[in-house]
């Protein structure tokens, strides 16, 4: 009922930046939140950040002060802006929604290696 899909990754040097987009369809008018997940080489999926219906956000830790996670309501569209990227942000990157569901896009890949 909710479809995602991802864009905006790829392989930048360390210190560089990169802006992803998470395009909403379906029954967006449910979704309750929105969050980035990244998953590097084995290891788990972990929470990024994460944006409410109603504007309030949340970081893990080891991104607060280099992402910011946003919403432009008029394109169904939450973006997450990556700035001074570290060879240790490399890894695909999961657009989530809740809804009556949860919602999960396809994934892109961001390598951050010189």
């Amino acid at each position: 009922q909710v479809q995602l899909v991802e864009s905006g990754g790829g392989l930048v040097q360390p210190g560089g930046s990169l802006r992803l987009s998470c395009a909403a369809s379906g029954s967006i008018f449910s979704i309750k939140a929105t969050g980035w997940y990244r998953q590097a080489p084995g290891k788990q999926r972990e929470l990024v950040a994460l944006i409410t219906s109603g504007g309030n956000t949340n970081y893990a830790e080891y991104v607060k002060g280099r992402f910011t996670i946003s919403r432009d309501n008029a394109k169904n569209t939450v973006y997450l802006q990556m700035d001074s990227l570290k060879p240790e942000d490399t890894a695909v990157y999961y657009c989530n929604a809740i809804s009556y569901y949860t919602y999960w896009g396809q994934g892109t890949q961001v390598t951050v290696s010189s």
